[in-house]
């Protein structure tokens, strides 16, 4: 059954649990159109706007839940919320909190996965506890369509020693024909059961085909200070990777870098440009930024690069024409959601686009517009 408002609470169902997404149609799926092989259109039609998928913090007790909205057309500065601004999708697993949703359309049989950081700070919660006992399982839903979606499911894919499990998120590896899912985890030694000692983030991954079974987790980048929320696009063959620098000191310290590979999961990537937000020679920036968001104009050659600035505004939208020049720019004029904070941006179908809206409504975004005004 859909869900309704307000959003009922679903049956846990955790990973063994036997057929899931039974039922469910597949469509076919092909590479046209923008973006990567695992944002794809269903055949013989054409983008006609974006999904957004986010938190809204730790501020209010619904917003470590899963919100959406949808785009006006194809643009992706100008957006209205669903559901009211209320949460599409809430936990009732685990912590009971999701934070970082993202989302991805199988290229295979256009099942949509999405995934979220098992963790609510809201109410009592404590950050560094968060890091040295935290979940090692990520939440799991799927659908066929957007609107329906499978049970809930907590999958375990950190290592033992891990002590958290942070903003998941996945892109196609179209060589190896599966995806590559990665999130932050502190390691911890061996002879520290208790998890007391200083570490830091490092991005691992872990490869899979389904986001039920997951191959053994590897490091993937770790340049010996923490890491944390990397997030991917392809472009005439080059990964580009965009992480959060976590160090307090520098110049760029908790600002975004970017890196270009040729093979998603090469732990050795080329950096192409550091500091991104931090603003500079009179272009406006951002206080802090954290929980980025990369994602291909569906009319033109041009990214849309959203970071959260946590500590002001949540999202506020750079773009750019040329990915390996490392320059991104404030969006002159945008109207996001209301306390929009780390999540996902995926093109969709006009199909799709009128079957969330007339699911769950969709109003004006009550977030300011705003130009320029950093």
């Amino acid at each position: 059954m859909p869900l309704t408002r307000p959003v009922p609470r679903r049956k846990a169902v955790r990973v063994g649990a036997a057929a899931l997404l039974a039922g469910f149609l597949t469509i076919a799926v092909s590479s046209i159109g923008p973006g990567s092989e695992a944002l794809s259109a269903p055949v013989d039609q054409d983008y006609a706007g974006y999904l957004f998928v986010y938190m809204t913090g730790e501020g209010t007790p619904d917003g470590e839940q899963i919100h959406f909205a949808l785009s006006e057309g194809n643009d992706p500065l100008n957006w209205r919320e669903l559901n009211d601004g209320e949460p599409v999708l809430t936990s009732t697993l685990g912590d009971e909190g999701v934070r970082d949703p993202f989302i991805i359309r199988s290229p295979e049989d256009g099942t949509f996965h999405l995934i979220a950081t098992d963790l609510k700070i809201h109410g009592g919660g404590d950050w560094d506890e968060a890091q040295r006992h935290g979940s090692r399982s990520v939440m799991v839903w799927q659908s066929s369509d957007l609107v329906d979606w499978s049970d809930q499911q907590e999958v375990e894919v950190a290592p033992p020693n891990a002590g958290n499990t942070w903003a998941p998120e996945a892109y196609w590896d179209a060589e190896r024909e599966q995806f590559a899912m990665f999130w932050a985890s502190k390691l911890y030694d061996e002879d520290d059961p208790d998890h007391t000692g200083a570490q830091h983030q490092r991005m691992m991954y872990a490869t899979t085909t389904d986001f039920q079974e997951f191959d053994d987790p590897e490091v993937w980048f770790d340049p010996g200070h923490s890491v944390i929320d990397s997030t991917v696009v392809r472009h005439d063959g080059h990964y580009y990777r965009f992480t959060k620098d976590e160090r307090g000191d520098g110049e760029c310290g908790k600002f975004i870098v970017a890196e270009r590979s040729d093979d998603l999961l090469d732990p050795m990537w080329d950096l192409v440009a550091e500091c991104i937000g931090h603003g500079s020679d009179g272009e406006p920036g951002i206080e802090m930024g954290e929980g980025p968001t990369i994602f291909e104009s569906n009319t033109e050659e041009k990214w849309y690069l959203f970071v959260d600035e946590w500590s002001g505004r949540g999202y506020v939208p750079f773009e750019t024409t040329d990915l390996d020049s490392g320059e991104w720019s404030v969006s002159s004029d945008y109207n996001l959601p209301e306390s929009p904070r780390h999540g996902t941006v995926m093109p969709i179908t006009q199909e799709e686009h009128d079957r969330l809206a007339g699911e769950w409504g969709w109003s004006l975004a009550s977030g300011a517009l705003r130009s320029g005004d950093h």
